[in-house]
């Protein structure tokens, strides 16, 4: 079974950049869908950004113009850069594939986002 592993997380100032990468261990697995969601303290998890296998993205309202998602397919690996950062985009960020043949969701264990005033 894949197990999607995070990387890039941290603290930032307000403003800051921050990107964070995502494959899956081991690294053997084909994906679809692929991208990024987020929970704040006491509150629900949200998208962020998605990816298609063809390249396509969809962002959240409240990062499109500061994030942007990328793929690399022969890595199976997602990225997402985060600029301009906000306070409000403090929260565990996980990673989440679709398999492309199973079908199955998977999930990272989150990496911690901490932006501060």
């Amino acid at each position: 079974q894949a197990h999607m592993v995070e990387s890039g997380g941290g603290q930032v100032q307000t403003g800051g950049s921050l990107t964070l990468s995502c494959a899956s261990s081991p690294n053997e697995y084909s994906f679809g869908a692929m991208g990024w969601y987020r929970q704040a303290p006491d509150k629900q998890r949200d998208l962020v950004a998605l990816i298609t296998r063809t390249g396509s993205p969809t962002y959240a309202d409240s990062v499109s113009g500061r994030f942007t998602v990328s793929r690399d397919n022969d890595k199976e690996t997602v990225y997402l850069q985060m600029h301009k950062l906000k306070p409000d985009d403090t929260a565990v960020y996980y990673c989440y594939a679709k398999g492309l043949y199973s079908r199955t969701d998977y999930w990272g264990k989150g990496t911690l986002v901490t932006v501060s005033s």
